[in-house]
């Protein structure tokens, strides 16, 4: 804070906003100091001690298999309820769902307990989103409201984890 008051009262300064008394007194003064480049001025380099939590929280981020998901397809969303999600993958692979079809674990395709077969919902995870469709149903366990396919939950940045806290939106097709 002190920096910035110490700038606008150089800025004031420079500008004669101090009067015209100051500004005539200024007038007559000759810089000898060269000329500063860019070069010459000092690189800000943020202070940042890194704790264990802060470089988890990071990790995700800095993990180079992890690729964003890709945005969201076109239209009106509404914002449901949110909540803890989980995942399930490999154990499940080539299992019918609740809606006949096969479970693929690299597939984009979530497990909720209400929303109709085929809906199109975008989960979002620490501003990560992977639009999700519905195919089964579930969570069964106490507490969460959408278990994501492996490939849905690596997108967003919850597979290491196992679970984590979403927003849900339904979007129109």
């Amino acid at each position: 804070m002190k920096a910035v008051a110490a700038a606008a009262l150089a800025l004031m300064v420079m500008s004669g906003s101090f009067g015209p008394a100051l500004a005539e007194t200024q007038a007559g003064i000759t810089s000898t100091a060269p000329e500063a480049t860019a070069s010459d001025l000092p690189r800000f380099v943020p202070s940042v001690e890194v704790t264990a939590e802060f470089a988890e929280a990071f990790a995700p981020f800095d993990d180079p298999t992890i690729v964003p998901a890709a945005p969201a397809p076109e239209g009106a969303a509404t914002a449901i309820n949110g909540g803890v999600a989980s995942w399930y993958g490999p154990g499940f692979a080539g299992r019918r769902t609740a809606s006949g079809e096969r479970f693929n674990p690299g597939d984009l395709t979530a497990a909720h307990r209400t929303l109709p077969f085929g809906s199109k919902v975008r989960v979002t995870h620490n501003g990560r989103s992977v639009v999700v469709r519905i195919n089964d149903r579930g969570p069964f366990h106490g507490g969460r409201v959408i278990d994501l396919s492996q490939a849905a939950a690596e997108q967003v940045g919850l597979r290491r984890a196992g679970s984590g806290r979403v927003e849900l939106a339904l979007l129109e097709t």
